[in-house]
Formats: C-alpha cells, structure tokens, sequence
C-alpha cells in the first residue's frame, strides 16, 4: 500500500558534492557552496523545471542543483555485487527529499542535475561549444554560463533545444559513468542515480531498479505555486511539458507517492530502503561463486 506524504522539492537541503566522503554518514560541503536550490528543477535551458519536451523527448541540464550525498556505507567484497538504482521524479515530487533520505539510510546517490552542471563550467568543451554558437549573450558576468539567458534562447525551438542536448548529454553521461564505475570499485552496496529524465532517455533498463516518486497534479502544482512562486499557469506549463507519471508508473519497481506528510513519506523511503535492502542481499549471493 502506497503511503503519501506533502515533502515539496526539498529547497533547504544542503548542497553536497558526489564524492565519497571520508566519514561513512556524513555530509561533504561541495567546494565552491552553492545556495540552497531544488535538483527537481530538472530541465534546465528550457524552463525551470521543464525536462520534458513533448515533440523531441530530450534532455536539457538543470538551472538548480541540489546535491544530496554520494555517501559510502556498508561496503561490499565483490565488485560485481553492487545494486545499481535508477530514482526519478516529475518536478514537485519531492525527490530530492527522497534522495536525501535514501543517502541517509546509506546509499550512494548520483545526481544527474549537479554532472549537468559540471558540464558546462568554465574551461569545458561543451561550455566553449555553448558560448560559440550562442554567443556572448548567454554568460554571466563571471563567464560562467547565464542559463536564464540560455534558457531563453532555445525555450520555444526545438531545433536548439536538440543542439543544447546533443552539446551537453553526452558529458553528463560519461560523468556518470565515471562515478558509477568508482562506486563499483569501492564496493558500494547501493547506488541510486538521481535521473529526472530516466524514462524519457530511455535509460530504464541500465538499471536493476526502478523507484519512482509520485504525487498527483494538483499537489505539485500547489507546491510550484506556494514554495517556488510561480502563477498557476507557469506551473501548469512544466507539469505539461514533462511526460507524465502515470505512463512511468507501469514500469518502475517501487513508487513513493507523496501527498501526505513528511513523517509518512519517511515511512514509505523506510519500506522502499528495505526492500531495496533485500534485492542487494539476493544481488549479492547471486554474485558469490
């Protein structure tokens, strides 16, 4: 039975790096601290939370990034032990609240948001490539990429927006790759990789499971238009433009739907991490020789 809870975007989350850390439980400050933003403002250049493109299906790197942990518990022996998560999340689900609490019973979470970012700083291919077909117009005054200025660039042309995506997704893969490989090599037990477009891209079946966080329309839109400060037709709009949950429900593993309180979307994660917790057991038998 599904449990609900009303957790938003979890907008005070600390922002954390992907790494692993030196204590086991503990949080990292990132270098560089950005301030406290939502990782579910997952579509980047086109709109704050406008991942979804309904003709092209493409991904987009995030305006805002929270990190939340890539935190090492309960090690295992085995390499090829490892149970590899995919957590996705329509924008005001409250996944990154999800993803904190995951990190805190000891999983390690890669957020896809934080690589996008990492794409496109100062020095980078993609930044360069970015800069030369956009021009001067899209960087800050610290040369860093102006994603509001971006964003309305490429906003309303598919055609751009597929440029952006073909620039930028390839290095938010291989980063992602990179860090899932050293959790290996670590003998991390779980890894949840935070991927707001998971179904869009077509990357289901890169993992071992799927947790999906869920809540019904009119709950995120009220929290777009509470926490975030947007009209009610903005918010509609991202809603809209994301593929919606109800075509992601049939294929994940575990839905935490979230309409209710924050102790029962405590409960939920606590269900979801047992079970997660039972398949790395049976993942790691089936790995002993």
């Amino acid at each position: 039975m599904a449990v609900t809870s009303s957790a938003g975007g979890g907008g005070n989350d600390p922002t954390l790096a992907a790494r692993q850390l030196r204590h086991p439980g503990a949080f990292l400050p990132a270098e560089g601290y950005l301030p406290p933003v939502r990782a579910e403002d997952s579509g980047g250049f086109a709109s704050p939370g406008s991942d979804w493109h309904l003709r092209t299906g493409t991904m987009m790197p995030s305006p805002s990034v929270v990190l939340v942990s890539a935190i090492v518990h309960h090690a295992s022996t085995s390499e090829t032990s490892m149970l590899l998560v995919g957590l996705t999340g329509n924008i005001a689900s409250g996944k990154t609240t999800v993803a904190q609490l995951l990190s805190e019973h000891g999983a390690t979470i890669i957020d896809a948001d934080i690589l996008a970012r990492r794409a496109v700083e100062s020095g980078t291919q993609a930044h360069r490539l970015i800069v030369k077909r956009w021009g001067q117009g899209v960087l800050a005054p610290d040369a860093t990429i102006d994603r509001a200025a971006l964003r309305r660039q490429v906003f309303r042309d598919p055609a751009q927006l597929e440029e952006l995506n073909r620039i930028v997704h390839p290095e938010v893969m291989r980063l992602r790759d990179r860090l899932v490989a050293e959790a290996r090599r670590r003998g991390d037990r779980i890894v949840a990789c935070d991927i707001p477009l998971l179904f869009e891209l077509s990357l289901v079946d890169e993992f071992e499971r799927i947790v999906l966080v869920d809540a019904p329309r009119p709950v995120r839109l009220e929290r777009l238009v509470r926490e975030r400060g947007l009209s009610e037709t903005e918010g509609m709009e991202m809603i809209a433009a994301q593929m919606p949950a109800e075509l992601k429900r049939a294929r994940a593993d575990y839905i935490i739907d979230n309409a209710g309180t924050l102790a029962d979307l405590e409960r939920r994660v606590d269900e979801v991490w047992s079970a997660l917790d039972q398949d790395a057991r049976a993942h790691e038998t089936a790995a002993i020789p």
